[in-house]
C-alpha cells in the first residue's frame, strides 16, 4: 500500500485566523518600541514608575568599573478570553555582562505569595 507521504503528495495546510484586532509586533529593541505608538506609552509609564519609586539613580560612571547593561523585554498580555489586554514591558539587567562577586553576591530573591500571607493571617 502506498501512502500520500511516500508518494510525495502533500496536502497544503489551510490556516485560518479569526483574529479581527491588530496588535503591534514585539519590538526588536527599545528604538523600535519608541517609534511604535502602542509601545511608546507603555515604556514611558514603566520608566516613569521606576523614577517615581526611586528604584535606581543615574550616577556618573566610576573609572575601571564593569557596567551592567540593561535591556527591555516586551510581551503582549491577554485576558481570559484571549483578547489583547495591554502591552507589557520590563527593564531588566542583562546577566551576561555581570560577574559573580563583583556585580552581585547572591542570586536568591525571596518572594512571598499572597495566598501564604492570607494563610498566616488566618491562623
Amino acid at each position: 500500500m502506498t501512502t500520500r507521504s511516500k508518494s510525495g503528495i502533500a496536502k497544503p495546510k489551510l490556516v485560518l485566523s479569526l483574529n479581527i484586532t491588530t496588535k503591534s509586533p514585539l519590538p526588536k529593541g527599545h528604538n523600535h518600541a519608541l517609534q511604535d505608538p502602542k509601545w511608546n506609552p507603555a515604556m514611558t509609564d514603566e520608566s516613569g514608575a521606576m523614577i517615581k519609586t526611586k528604584s535606581w539613580n543615574l550616577v556618573p560612571r566610576p573609572p575601571k568599573v564593569n557596567i551592567v547593561h540593561s535591556m527591555w523585554l516586551f510581551k503582549h498580555k491577554y485576558d481570559a478570553n484571549g483578547a489583547l489586554m495591554r502591552h507589557k514591558e520590563r527593564l531588566v539587567a542583562n546577566g551576561k555582562s555581570q560577574e559573580q562577586g563583583v556585580d552581585y553576591d547572591e542570586t536568591f530573591s525571596p518572594v512571598v505569595k499572597p495566598a501564604t500571607i492570607r494563610a498566616v493571617l488566618d491562623v
